[in-house]
């Protein structure tokens, strides 16, 4: 069960059974200035953790490589990032021409897109949204089923610093965008991107990610992430490449790990904090994500109507 620590103003995230794993609730949205005085707090702590781990913030320019900054273990993680400067500079020189017509396209077919407030209708085109098709990109949807109410709690965090917009064919929202900004407006991230399935060819994602932009360089927001480029072992998949095309570049930045107690020590040493899917050879991970794939489209077949 997750539980949650304050510390040193911000929210801590404790997770995991055996081995207790904390982090940052706004991992990969928000970063440590002095995270060894998180360290010291979480000592002091009367909570469990025998594992920390933090994200090194992004590099003032962004490079293909962050230097190691901490002298903590550390392992390379990941970001999908845009550097932004003006909405033009992206459309003529950052992405390639298919997202530049796939977003014409939209247009063309009637899709608008503008920010929207987090009020009633916003809630009630998402719930459509994720209650659409039970299976997204091979692997069940987890967000199918849920309730309006769910749907509101699970939307509306973080709203102090979130940036939501809307793609419309008519009145009727077909595609939306979180985007949660860091305590100093460098960044924006992410938090959720989803349209429906019924209104792919009309591309309403392009459409997003175009205004996701400039919604970015209008508040002077450097960084536009998309959450990590590529995850464990896993090769280039379709998201990679959307996400290439679209002028996200791959960043590398060190992940640090703290052990807390003994018990955090020996499960970083074996590996025990990657999850056991990040442990298999990228062969054995490939064949069980087709078996994945092969197993949901059979199962959830009558109810996305193939």
């Amino acid at each position: 069960m997750d539980s949650f620590i304050e510390s040193c103003g911000g929210e801590i995230r404790v997770q995991g059974n055996m081995v207790r794993t904390a982090r940052l609730e706004l991992d990969k949205y928000e970063f440590l200035d002095d995270p060894a005085a998180v360290v010291e707090d979480l000592r002091r702590s009367r909570a469990r953790v025998d594992l920390f781990t933090f994200l090194q913030k992004l590099p003032e320019t962004a490079v293909p490589k962050a230097s190691v900054k901490y002298d903590y273990p550390m392992e390379w993680d990941n970001l999908a990032v845009l550097p932004v400067s003006t909405f033009d500079h992206w459309w003529t020189q950052q992405i390639r021409s298919v997202p530049r017509n796939r977003a014409r396209q939209a247009e063309k077919k009637g899709v608008s897109v503008r920010e929207v407030p987090f009020d009633d209708a916003l809630v009630q085109g998402i719930w459509e949204i994720y209650n659409e098709c039970p299976v997204r990109q091979g692997i069940r949807f987890l967000h199918f089923g849920r309730d309006v109410e769910w749907v509101r709690g699970h939307a509306g965090t973080f709203l102090d610093r979130a940036i939501f917009i809307g793609a419309f064919l008519g009145n009727r929202l077909i595609g939306f965008i979180k985007l949660v900004t860091d305590s100093t407006r460098t960044q924006a991230c992410t938090m959720h991107i989803l349209s429906m399935v019924q209104h792919r060819e009309k591309a309403p994602t392009n459409a997003l990610i175009a205004q996701a932009v400039r919604s970015c360089a209008d508040r002077g927001i450097r960084y536009l992430v998309y959450q990590n480029f590529s995850y464990g072992k896993k090769q280039g998949d379709s998201l990679s490449q959307f996400k290439e095309v679209n002028g996200f570049q791959r960043i590398d930045l060190p992940r640090y790990y703290v052990s807390l107690t003994p018990l955090g020590r020996i499960a970083f040493s074996l590996g025990l904090h990657r999850r056991l899917v990040d442990r298999l050879p990228e062969s054995a991970g490939a064949k069980l994500r087709e078996f994945r794939k092969i197993w949901y489209d059979r199962r959830f077949r009558p109810m996305v109507g193939a």
